[in-house]
């Protein structure tokens, strides 16, 4: 089954944000990410990250940290209704991040990710990758990429056709996806999708779905739409999620960054880099 995933976005995609997304056709959505450190401390602002209020299908999106991190929150963590594995986020292009070896830079560990994926398969918890096509163009052309798909044995691999350095003013390269399928591998394209015409397209070269980010802010119900099923008005979508927002609590910077942008345009960069 071709499947539609809702991007995970920081400061957007909590549970009434992905609650709304599951109603208008997506099939699997993404927490915002959460940091491993985080995690295995019990920081309180972090573990808010993996808030649940229903069944909506969520895998955890977490931004990988020290081996021993991880297995110290594996340890503690029970999953919930509606969780449906880990991500492992190997795309983030923050200086911060990346200056640490983790994010984007984390392409070219294809060791330490394999350790990463086998602490949380020890929990028999299902794992998925989020990547870019590495941290700079050099890496993009010596395709460290294909070494990372060749080595890593995670359940899927969601690949954004961007590096970090890109922002989303550059076009991402969608000719990548043809040899990422070749591998054998489940691959899930990330990177500007907001047509059936490029989901048409994907299909073709054999991706196993499409993840969507920017395009769902602005509306909802673009999987629905890429499904070829009627859509809700954007006043209906906003009453809906004002409904869900109230229900499940959400946090003011959340409720004013969504309908902010639901409905309207917005600049290329204006959802961080990770969408």
């Amino acid at each position: 089954m071709f499947e539609y995933m809702l991007a995970p976005m920081e400061d957007y995609t909590d549970p009434a944000f992905r609650r709304l997304c599951f109603n208008h056709g997506a099939d699997l959505t993404f927490t915002e990410i959460a940091k491993v450190d985080g995690l295995a401390r019990r920081n309180k602002a972090t573990w808010t990250k993996l808030d649940w209020r229903d069944n909506t299908p969520t895998e955890v999106q977490v931004l990988p940290g020290q081996d021993s991190k991880l297995e110290q929150f594996m340890k503690i963590f029970k999953p919930q209704e509606g969780f449906k594995g880990f991500n492992l986020n190997l795309g983030c292009p923050a200086p911060d991040v990346v200056i640490n070896g983790r994010g984007c830079a984390m392409v070219k560990r294809v060791t330490k990710t394999n350790r990463l994926i086998n602490i949380i398969r020890k929990y028999n918890y299902p794992v998925s990758i989020k990547m870019k096509l590495g941290a700079t163009p050099f890496e993009k052309e010596v395709k460290v990429y294909m070494n990372l798909l060749n080595g890593a044995n995670p359940d899927y691999f969601i690949v954004h056709a961007r590096v970090g350095t890109q922002t989303y003013n550059d076009k991402p390269d969608y000719s990548v996806f043809e040899e990422c399928v070749s591998r054998g591998k489940k691959i899930i394209a990330n990177g500007d999708i907001n047509s059936i015409e490029k989901v048409e397209a994907l299909k073709k070269v054999g991706v196993s779905g499409v993840m969507i980010g920017r395009a769902s802010v602005k509306n909802p119900a673009i999987f629905d739409l890429l499904k070829g099923k009627p859509t809700p008005s954007i006043e209906e979508l906003k009453k809906e999620y004002l409904s869900l927002a109230e229900k499940y609590v959400s946090k003011d910077r959340n409720k004013k960054n969504v309908l902010m942008r639901l409905g309207q345009s917005f600049s290329p960069n204006a959802l961080g880099q990770d969408a």
